[in-house]
C-alpha cells in the first residue's frame, strides 16, 4: 500500500503549486505538515472502508480511482503550532485555505458538501473521467 506524503509524488504542475503553497504558508508563519499526496488503489480503498466496514470516522467519499490523490493531483495538509497539529481552528483553516488558493490550488474547504479543510488539489481543468481514461495534467 502506498500513501505518500512526498510532494515529489505529485504530478509536476501540482508539485509546483504545492511547493509554493508550503513556502507561502511558512512566510506567513504557518508550518504545514503534508499528511497525504499520492495514494494507490489499495490505500484509497482502505481509507474508503474507514467508518463503513472498518472502525473510525468516514473521511472520504472516494473509492479507488475516484480520488484526486490516486491521480497525483491532490495533497492533504494540517497546520502545526509549536509542533502540534491544529485540526479544529476555523480561523487557521480559513487562512491556510486562502494561501492555498493564492498558489493556484482548489481548496475543498470551499466545497458545498463534504467540506475537507485539509484537502487541496489542482486538476488542470481535467475531470476524473478524463484522468481515469489516461489523460495527464499539463
Amino acid at each position: 500500500m502506498i500513501n505518500s506524503r512526498s510532494l515529489d509524488d505529485l504530478a509536476p504542475p501540482v508539485k509546483q503549486r504545492a511547493q509554493a503553497f508550503v513556502e507561502a504558508a511558512k512566510a506567513k508563519g504557518i508550518d504545514l505538515l503534508v499528511t497525504s499526496t499520492y495514494r494507490d488503489a489499495e490505500s484509497q480503498d482502505a481509507l474508503y472502508a474507514q467508518g463503513r466496514t472498518t472502525p473510525g470516522n468516514i473521511v472520504t467519499r472516494a473509492k479507488a480511482g475516484q480520488s484526486w490523490h490516486n491521480h497525483r493531483c491532490a495533497l492533504d495538509v494540517v497546520p502545526l503550532v509549536n509542533g502540534k497539529a491544529i485540526w479544529d481552528d476555523q480561523a487557521m483553516w480559513k487562512q491556510v485555505g486562502e494561501i492555498g488558493k493564492s498558489c493556484g490550488l482548489e481548496w475543498a474547504g470551499d466545497w458545498k458538501t463534504f467540506k475537507e479543510f485539509p484537502h487541496f488539489q489542482y486538476t488542470g481543468g481535467l475531470t476524473l473521467a478524463q484522468l481515469q481514461a489516461g489523460a495527464k495534467i499539463a
